[in-house]
């Protein structure tokens, strides 16, 4: 009597086979998950050094001038607990001179980390002990310095690429969370240079376009006169930071802002958890 081709095969010949291919898949499906995580792994060191390298040319400057005042924050950070609904706010000095924060922002809840004279360079440098010690629902930067007029003013170039690190270092900590970039303010002391703040504003406005959960916030247009010159009224004596009246202005603009992200954001997270409903019979 004639055998089939499987009736022929051994069992036991089968059933190693069978073992054999199975202990392949698991092989080639654990190399496949270890070069995986190996790619990962070498991913984040080439940004961890491509970052070390865009900070060296400022950090002991950066080390220099405000070491002080980080130590302040990190006390501070140590000794403060806060809410994890807050939006954090760090920058230059008009957020440090913004000590109506609190009630301007109302009823958000505010944290306030600004170091007068500080420039891209400078936020890039900490931003990690400016940033990662909190938890926040949203987190808010202005930097009005680094473009004044002299000699070493930094490049839109370099701006954009030290503004995406900042970035970065939020979005590594807190993923999803927005970041939001305030347009640099038209002042009249540095008005002579105001075309080059427009393209590092330009820059800015781009970082919000290109980055997930990025946002730029505009008000250069609301501290301009008709003929294009910056509103007196905003600003104190030195024509540099914000008056009262400037202040009131700002936080209703940022606010606005704030909302319409927020609000945005929660629709979008309702309609992703909301269930497809069952088709009709």
């Amino acid at each position: 009597m004639m055998c089939s081709g499987f009736d022929a095969f051994p069992l036991h010949t089968f059933g190693f086979t069978m073992r054999l291919l199975m202990l392949l898949v698991f092989v080639c499906v654990s190399c496949g998950s270890s070069v995986a995580q190996d790619v990962l792994v070498a991913d984040q060191a080439d940004q961890g050094s491509s970052v070390s390298e865009l900070l060296a040319p400022y950090r002991d400057a950066a080390e220099k001038r405000w070491s002080k005042d980080i130590a302040a924050f990190d006390e501070l950070n140590a000794a403060e607990t806060d809410s994890a609904d807050s939006i954090l706010f760090i920058g230059s000095s008009s957020i440090r001179r913004w000590t109506t924060m609190e009630t301007d922002m109302a009823p958000y809840r505010t944290i306030r980390r600004g170091y007068g004279g500080a420039k891209f360079t400078d936020m890039a440098v900490f931003a990690e002990r400016l940033i990662t010690p909190h938890q926040y629902r949203a987190i808010v930067m202005f930097v009005g310095n680094g473009v004044v007029g002299k000699p070493d003013d930094h490049t839109p170039d370099q701006i954009e690429a030290l503004a995406r690190s900042i970035v970065a270092v939020s979005q590594q900590h807190q993923p999803g969370v927005p970041f939001l970039l305030i347009e640099i303010t038209p002042c009249e002391s540095r008005f002579a240079v105001w075309p080059k703040i427009r393209a590092v504003n330009a820059r800015l406005r781009e970082i919000a376009l290109s980055t997930p959960d990025t946002y730029f916030i505009p008000t250069a247009s609301h501290y301009l006169k008709p003929d294009g010159t910056p509103r007196p009224e905003l600003f104190v004596q030195d024509k540099l930071h914000l008056s009262d009246a400037g202040y009131d202005l700002w936080s209703s603009l940022i606010r606005r802002r704030l909302d319409d992200v927020l609000r945005s954001m929660a629709r979008q997270q309702a309609n992703e958890s909301t269930p497809d409903p069952k088709p009709q019979s």
